[in-house]
């Protein structure tokens, strides 16, 4: 249960952090477009079974790899891309704790 709630806690709660503290005046746009991210767990569909309780996305599902994420951190430095940089990058965070608690 506790990984459950620190996962999603993670995944929902990090970028509204983000969004309030760094972004106030256009927090919701900011918080909207951060978690645009979950788009990458659409690499999920790839495996069998789709949805395993015991495994770490990390390096396992493409969209979660070193390569991926590399990609992620360099969407960082544009500011056009920025705020989905960030989601990105907030939503392997939440992943990699994840793995953690396993």
């Amino acid at each position: 249960m506790l990984q459950f709630w620190v996962h999603y806690g993670l995944h929902f709660g990090f970028p509204l952090v983000l969004a309030l503290c760094f972004f106030k005046q256009n927090w919701i746009k900011a918080y909207l477009i951060m978690l645009l991210a979950f788009v990458i767990d659409l690499d999920h569909l790839l495996a069998n079974p789709i949805f395993d309780p015991n495994r770490c996305s990390i390096n396992f599902h493409p969209l979660h790899s070193y390569y991926a994420i590399a990609v992620y951190f360099i969407l960082l430095i544009p500011k056009k891309s920025r705020l989905f940089g960030i989601g990105l990058v907030a939503h392997i965070i939440a992943d990699t704790a994840d793995c953690w608690l396993m």
